[in-house]
């Protein structure tokens, strides 16, 4: 059908690493922006660090499957 359209694996994982990244990113900017607040919520903090390692774990899995294994 219409196959050169599709994307392979590869590519679908470089698309979903850099969805990722951006969401890393974007939790890394809310982390900064509510830790700098007097009144920061620490329970909200605690979470967002932990959603932020979870998606670094997700982004190191991802490298590591799309980064060929060289034997020197």
């Amino acid at each position: 059908m219409n196959a050169h359209n599709e994307m392979n694996t590869d590519e679908v994982m470089r698309v979903k690493l850099e969805v990722l990244k951006r969401e890393h990113r974007d939790l890394d900017e809310a982390i900064d922006a509510l830790g700098g607040t007097l009144r920061a919520d620490q329970l909200t903090l605690r979470r967002l660090k932990k959603q932020k390692l979870a998606l670094k774990d997700q982004i190191a899995r991802l490298e590591d499957r799309l980064t060929p294994d060289i034997i020197a």
